[in-house]
């Protein structure tokens, strides 16, 4: 399963490092990883990973990637509590919505 997060448009981007200490409020053990085709957000020991998208470290947008067997629902729902203290919004085929 996938969730959507954005910033709403009215408001500045984030850093990736604000996201990432806003997971590790929650909790988790978030490491960035960059990579040449994208920036990552991993879980140590997690299959539920998060892409996000980056223009010299700041962001707009992330998809959530939950793990494949649906097994951690508890990850899902620590990111969406880290989006949703940042004021970010999920996007799902209806548009925008709160977290």
């Amino acid at each position: 399963m996938e969730t959507q997060v954005h910033i709403p448009e009215s408001d500045p981007p984030a850093t990736i490092r604000e996201v990432v200490a806003a997971l590790k409020k929650q909790k988790l053990p978030a490491t960035h990883d960059k990579q040449s085709w994208g920036d990552w957000i991993n879980f140590t020991d997690k299959q539920t990973v998060i892409s996000i998208e980056s223009n010299n470290g700041l962001t707009t947008r992330a998809t959530i990637e939950e793990a494949p067997d649906g097994s951690e629902d508890d990850i899902l729902i620590a990111c969406i509590t880290a989006f949703r203290k940042l004021g970010w919004h999920g996007q799902d085929a209806d548009g925008p919505y709160p977290l």
